[in-house]
């Protein structure tokens, strides 16, 4: 058909708004992608590492872009054809200086949207309460309140939306709540239990930030947003037990535990640790209700109007009996944590480089070793002395480190970014190659890299090796310190991966019988060549 012949409602149909997404590697940026995709959007991402988003079932749908929100340059060139921008980042954990990081990276953000001539900034902050002076206000929710008068000054169109506490799979308030409500059937707890609140489903707030993207330029305000019920801390751990048919929690406040406290408690109890349990925490100290609901005027209720706790609560516990959690609180880089890729540059010099290596042949295809490899972590632990991960999970915990419990988001699959205890994935390439990086205290940089090869008769190789970047004296001291237990620790976890995919083989008859011979663990030493990260 030619152009004069087309109807006149296929003339001239509008271009799709691009959306550019801050922090689409955490939790809300990770579940808002394709929820904008779904809506009809067209989406970029801005990451710091966006190689990280690479194995995301939408990832071949967005632009993702190298940048941060404190990089005014980066910035400048993300921001080129946007419509909207939306800011879900903050730097939360990051020091004492977090608030001032705030500040700035709002005010760049801002800049940068203006002079591109982006039509709208929406931003996710937190609910504070009213009547209570800012300068009493938690330093997290203080710097929220304040990112959004930021964002609200710079001159382009802006929605703030202030949430408190987000039910949905995986986010840090629910998992909170349900490691306190299930291992604890007698609780000793601070009196912010007794704190009113107005929670709101993740569903929910995906919705209404959907839903922003095509307010009209006059728009200009923040939103208070909650779900329909209005209950204290204590009320919800008693619903969701109800909801999981435990028995009625026996929960007794005291006045006697700070936050600070309170955040330990917290982070010996759940996967949450203390520097992000913490934050958390001081945010119940004070009521935190909606004054308005405004926001049902721009973006309607759907139908049945927003999802109540308990039905909140039930749709979290199916997304984890089904395995579909699609990100968790812990899929944003950890604050404070190594980030620094395996350097692999043979031209690299980086100084010692310690390693121990293990190879064993496997009575068995190289698909059921990748399956055992893949399958490592969370409930089916590290195949290796489990008391010894465990003690040293709780050593971390104590040094104000992430701990062993972070689980896995995923009981099968893994992808680039996510979080494995107290590993990070750095790269999985299935059915192969496997390298986390570490995230718990050390005095270096340290990575596991398990490689899964098929030998000439068709059966498998299976490779590991350990890799510790000493910083400092510290650094070497520690190696040496734990050299000692590494025949137990990694030789044992080589030796029983193998013969755990050995054993799923026969249980499908899809080993390699009679091939009589094993692979021998061989120990690794300290080294200075970058010869030793070329790929094996």
């Amino acid at each position: 058909m030619a152009p004069s012949e087309r109807p006149p409602h296929a003339r001239h149909v509008p271009e799709p708004r691009r959306c550019l997404v801050t922090g689409a590697t955490g939790y809300i940026g990770g579940r808002l992608v394709p929820e904008l995709l779904a809506a009809g959007y067209r989406v970029r991402c801005v990451a710091r590492s966006p190689q990280k988003l690479r194995d995301h079932p939408w990832s071949g749908q967005v632009e993702a872009v190298r940048g941060d929100v404190t990089d005014e340059d980066s910035l400048r060139a993300a921001m080129e054809g946007v419509d909207v921008a939306y800011y879900l980042v903050h730097a939360l954990g990051t020091g004492p200086g977090f608030e001032e990081t705030d500040r700035r990276a709002a005010r760049i953000f801002g800049r940068r949207a203006r002079a591109a001539g982006v039509r709208r900034i929406v931003y996710l902050g937190g609910l504070t309460p009213g009547g209570v002076p800012e300068r009493a206000l938690s330093p997290h929710l203080r710097s929220r309140a304040e990112v959004g008068r930021v964002l609200l000054d710079s001159g382009v169109p802006t929605a703030v939306l202030r949430a408190g506490m987000i039910i949905g799979s995986g986010s840090a308030s629910f998992e909170m709540l349900r490691y306190l409500t299930e291992r604890l059937p007698v609780m000793v707890t601070p009196r912010w239990v007794r704190t009113r609140t107005q929670p709101i489903a993740v569903r929910d707030v995906l919705r209404l930030l959907v839903g922003c993207a095509a307010l009209p330029d006059e728009v200009h305000r923040a939103f208070d947003i909650g779900g329909p019920d209005v209950l204290t801390y204590r009320d919800m751990m008693r619903r969701y037990a109800a909801v999981t048919g435990l028995r009625r929690r026996l929960i007794a406040p005291v006045p006697v535990l700070t936050p600070r406290l309170s955040s330990l408690w917290v982070g010996l109890v759940t996967p949450v640790p203390g520097a992000i349990a913490r934050p958390l925490v001081e945010s119940l100290r004070h009521e935190v209700v909606c004054t308005e609901r405004d926001i049902a005027h721009h973006v309607p209720d759907p139908p049945g109007g927003p999802l109540g706790v308990d039905r909140a609560l039930e749709l979290a516990l199916r997304r984890i009996r089904d395995a579909d959690v699609a990100t968790r609180w812990s899929s944003a880089a950890t604050p404070g944590v190594p980030s620094d890729p395996l350097p692999t540059d043979p031209d690299w010099a980086g100084g010692s480089l310690y390693q121990d290596r293990r190879e064993r042949a496997v009575d068995a295809s190289p698909e059921a070793v990748w399956r055992v490899v893949e399958g490592i972590g969370g409930e089916n632990g590290w195949y290796s002395l489990p008391l010894a991960w465990a003690l040293r999970g709780w050593i971390d915990t104590l040094v104000g480190g992430v701990g062993l419990r972070r689980g896995r988001r995923d009981a099968a699959r893994l992808r680039v970014g996510d979080s494995l205890d107290f590993w990070r994935v750095e790269e999985v390439l299935p059915p192969r190659l496997l390298r986390l990086r570490a995230e718990m205290r050390l005095p270096g940089l340290a990575w596991l890299e398990m490689v899964v090869d098929r030998d000439a008769r068709d059966g498998a190789v299976y490779r590991q090796r350990a890799l510790f970047h000493p910083r400092g004296l510290a650094g070497h001291l520690y190696w040496w310190s734990v050299a000692p237990w590494h025949a137990l620790v990694f030789g044992g976890m080589a030796r029983n991966i193998a013969a755990r995919a050995e054993r799923d083989a026969a249980g499908t008859g899809r080993g390699r019988r009679g091939r009589g011979r094993r692979g021998r663990g061989r120990r690794g030493a300290a080294g200075k060549s970058a010869s030793a990260f070329r790929p094996r």
